[in-house]
């Protein structure tokens, strides 16, 4: 069960026995009486120890170091605990979360062979990719209310039942005149996917301790940025451009099998597996939010809230600038790389597969350093720059005529550009504390899906009446204004200094408990 979180001033009973020693007698410690830890963001909070007993220096909750096992003891007054199995949970998601992203681009990776499949034009092919970024704009809403009120394992649990569904249905597709179901398939996957986004911070602060939680968003995000990578690279593998429509659809039905096995696996797996967090809480900051009782949260308060959080505001748009112009390369790839080197569907692949494995890599350094530095405002910064640098490079190299050089200038980009994800998570979190992850979040992704159609469809058709590198040097123009908007934000760590000042408490109050127990000990001397 969750641990209450309120700090108590255990009452000391004093009286003079017959050897003129002091005994306690129910009279409080006079520099603790009525004693409360004020949090930043929040009104003052009062902690109560583990299992709901009032703590005082000699309880079992007091201060205690262990770095073995499954505990870490905080100098806290409130229990903390790590449990082995977090990184089970951590994983799963991943898993799942990379499952649902797969499915995503396992069409644009080859879109040219799905349009002579299906019969269909670049804007129908376009859809099947955007249809994921449409959804999650008018149901954020809705499932970031089911993420603060139902919690994380049904949220979790719904979204790998619509991945599962709308996998199954896809198997049905596997004709040309059948595309309307394919589309259906790739309709309830998206769905899916709103229950996916958003639930990377969340998971980690209910999770994870403070010293590893930008580590576990980022390999939250990684398992996404995983699914991209297959999405890019099986597709070419599984379906190779073949003139035959028998063999083709024979091809493409491996393909929805193989993706429906895996969805369906998964599924099962968090159905008997994933939890909704652990017993005691991991941090001092996670404490003081379990301790808000249900009835005193409004999320349209909390809506409200966020909305007139100014460097959260400039920071949902920064990021849904770089998300977006990620969204529309990852969509657009194929195109770029088949308008300059024909015939090479294998290697777009592969290029998108550089991308995202570049990004996977700067995902777990950015999160490395945020735990080991915790200077958000900066890395965010310059993350920000080096993509839109490398967005530069990008666009300019990629009609040379050298795929090898395209492969570089694509993994440089990727590694700032996809390493920006769990940076701008952490970031939002830090500056909106103690409102929820998921609604920070949600609303992050929300921005994202909103550039992403926009940036999709005008570079789309820039591509279309003014070729590839105009419609690059479209995107870079955002980029450009991202970075500068960037640099403006305040760093308000809010998060931060809620753990600090937690820490300095207790060690404060230990510290006074130790010195008034050794003065109750002391025997007035003999008249």
């Amino acid at each position: 069960m969750p641990q209450s979180n309120e700090v108590v001033s255990r009452s000391a009973e004093m009286s003079k026995s017959s050897t003129g020693a002091l005994e306690h007698r129910g009279e409080p410690f006079p520099s603790k009486a009525n004693k409360k830890l004020m949090i930043p963001g929040m009104s003052s909070i009062s902690f109560l120890g583990g299992g709901g007993s009032p703590l005082s220096p000699s309880s079992p909750s007091s201060p205690n170091v262990e770095a073995g096992g499954d505990r870490v003891g905080l100098l806290s007054r409130v229990e903390t605990r790590l449990y082995h199995r977090r990184w089970v949970m951590l994983f799963l998601f991943s898993a799942y979360s990379a499952s649902n992203a797969f499915m995503w681009l396992q069409y644009g990776i080859i879109g040219n062979i799905f349009m002579h499949f299906y019969h269909i034009d670049t804007l129908a092919l376009d859809w099947l990719s955007m249809i994921y970024l449409a959804t999650y704009i008018p149901l954020i809403v809705p499932v970031m209310w089911m993420l603060d009120r139902r919690g994380v394992r049904e949220v979790v649990l719904t979204g790998a039942a619509f991945n599962c569904i709308g996998a199954c249905i896809k198997l049905g597709s596997t004709e040309p005149y059948l595309f309307w179901v394919t589309f259906l398939g790739q309709f309830v996957c998206s769905v899916g996917t709103v229950f996916v986004l958003g639930i990377p911070p969340r998971l980690a602060s209910v999770w994870f301790g403070e010293s590893e939680v930008s580590t576990a968003c980022s390999i939250g995000v990684l398992g996404n940025q995983l699914g991209i990578a297959i999405g890019f690279l099986v597709p070419p593998i599984l379906v190779p451009n073949v003139e035959d429509m028998n063999e083709l659809a024979h091809h493409i039905r491996i393909m929805f099998y193989i993706t429906a096995g895996v969805a369906t696996l998964l599924f099962v797996l968090v159905v008997i597996v994933f939890q909704e967090q652990p017993e005691i809480p991991p941090t001092q900051s996670q404490a003081t939010a379990r301790s808000i009782p249900p009835e005193e949260y409004s999320y349209v308060a909390s809506i409200k809230r966020l909305l007139c959080n100014k460097p959260f505001m400039l920071l949902v748009i920064t990021y849904g600038l770089n998300v977006g112009c990620f969204y529309a390369v990852s969509t657009l790839l194929n195109r770029m790389i088949i308008e300059y080197y024909p015939g090479e569907e294998v290697n777009a692949g592969r290029i998108g597969l550089t991308i995202v494995i570049a990004g996977m890599v700067g995902s777990l350094i950015c999160g490395i350093w945020l735990d080991r530095t915790k200077t958000y405002k900066q890395t965010t910064l310059a993350v920000y720059l080096m993509s839109f640098i490398g967005m530069i490079v990008f666009t300019f190299t990629l009609d040379l005529g050298h795929l090898w050089v395209v492969f570089i200038t694509s993994g440089a980009l990727g590694f700032f550009m996809t390493g920006y994800l769990p940076l701008g998570f952490e970031f939002a979190v830090e500056l909106t504390y103690p409102e929820s992850e998921g609604t920070s979040s949600g609303l992050l992704n929300c921005s994202a899906q909103v550039f992403g159609i926009i940036f999709i469809i005008c570079q789309g058709k820039i591509i279309d009446s003014f070729g590839i590198q105009a419609g690059n040097i479209f995107l870079c123009a955002f980029l450009l204004i991202g970075t500068i908007m960037t640099g403006v934000i305040k760093s308000d760590l809010r998060r931060q200094r809620a753990n600090t000042l937690a820490k300095e408490e207790a060690e404060k109050e230990r510290l006074e408990g130790m010195d008034y127990g050794a003065t109750a000990l002391i025997t007035p001397p003999q008249l």
